[in-house]
């Protein structure tokens, strides 16, 4: 390495600590309980502003091109939101929410074969739509036949939570497979990431059974 490419330790210590500082501050806040996750990520925004403000290279037009970019991003996510909403409110009209709750708390009555149904739906959505719109379209849906079998709650959200992130990652269609290649450039082929990512599902599935298997593993750092 030439000498002039060297980078001094308090150079790179100045690099890396700022960041992480803020990373902590804002998921140790969420985690803590101090602030709501809206709260950290409006904190998370400040501290970036500040951090690009001290490293000098804040200027108006990256100021700009974070604003349109959040403003379309927000604009994106509250048309799913409308058009998720809009969607439940017609099912719930139309008697869909009563007709599922009937066939599997009358006509199936077993809470296994619901959360199997569940989980394998969940899945299979989850390699086309996002979790906003899994969250308000398909939850909905789920939680009246949830309670009338009288599952726990925060069990199975945790279950959704984790059945989505083995989703995302499953090809063909994996959502944060998309986000991956982006990342890598063109030295990695898509297909590369399908072999490599294969581990990492299998975890994830094993961790899903594992959960649905021993439910008090959810509680057990409450």
């Amino acid at each position: 390495i030439v000498s002039d490419e060297r980078v001094s330790l308090f150079d790179l210590l100045r690099a890396i600590i700022p960041p992480l500082l803020l990373m902590v501050a804002v998921l140790g806040s969420i985690f803590a309980g101090i602030a709501s996750p809206t709260e950290s990520a409006a904190f998370g925004v400040v501290g970036g502003v500040l951090l690009s403000a001290l490293n000098r290279t804040l200027n108006f037009e990256m100021m700009k091109y974070a604003l349109f970019e959040t403003m379309k991003l927000s604009g994106m996510i509250f048309m799913i939101l409308i058009g998720a909403t809009a969607f439940s409110l017609v099912f719930n009209e139309l008697g869909g929410t009563d007709l599922i709750l009937d066939f599997f708390s009358h006509d199936i009555g077993n809470v296994w074969v619901f959360i199997a149904v569940a989980m394998l739906s969940i899945f299979i959505l989850g390699f086309f739509i996002d979790f906003i719109e899994i969250s308000f379209i398909i939850v909905p849906i789920l939680v009246p036949v949830m309670e009338a079998f009288g599952i726990d709650p925060i069990w199975f959200a945790v279950l959704i939570a984790m059945n989505l992130q083995a989703s995302f990652l499953t090809p063909p269609f994996g959502l944060s497979l998309f986000f991956l290649k982006g990342a890598a450039g063109n030295s990695v082929t898509t297909m590369d990431i399908y072999k490599g990512i294969i581990p990492f599902i299998l975890l994830q599935l094993l961790g899903l059974g594992l959960v649905i298997l021993f439910p008090d593993l959810v509680f057990a750092f409450i």
